[in-house]
């Protein structure tokens, strides 16, 4: 199953695993953009949050008004690890960052989406 990142007739952004089968998208979870002093970040929520607070769910095709022709690979790493609750790790052998060099830089591009989730 793909990952697909689209935008609904409702305006939303929404990110999750299409389905063939039944033509839709599976585990949505919306983009939320936060604009920020240091730019904008991006959360990634449940689509029926804060009613739910696991990725899930089903949006059938008719309802997407446009496709993105390529999901980022960072968004669609932060999707897996939202849905999953399992932290990827970028700083595996060969994955391309200086560890050390620029630390704030790399701290930077981590968005910790864990503390939207845990209950007060």
């Amino acid at each position: 199953m793909s990952v697909k990142f689209v935008k609904l007739v409702t305006g939303e952004t929404v990110i999750g695993t299409y389905n063939s089968e039944k033509n839709g998208i599976e585990d949505v979870a919306q983009i939320q953009v936060i604009p920020g002093s240091a730019g904008i970040q991006i959360a990634i929520l449940p689509y029926g949050f804060p009613f739910e607070e696991k990725i899930s769910g089903f949006i059938n095709m008719d309802k997407v008004v446009y496709e993105f022709s390529k999901v980022p690979e960072d968004l669609e790493s932060k999707y897996h690890e939202a849905k999953s609750n399992i932290k990827i790790s970028s700083t595996m052998p060969n994955a391309g960052l200086n560890v050390g060099m620029d630390d704030q830089r790399n701290q930077e591009k981590v968005v910790d989406i864990e503390n939207l989730f845990k209950k007060s």
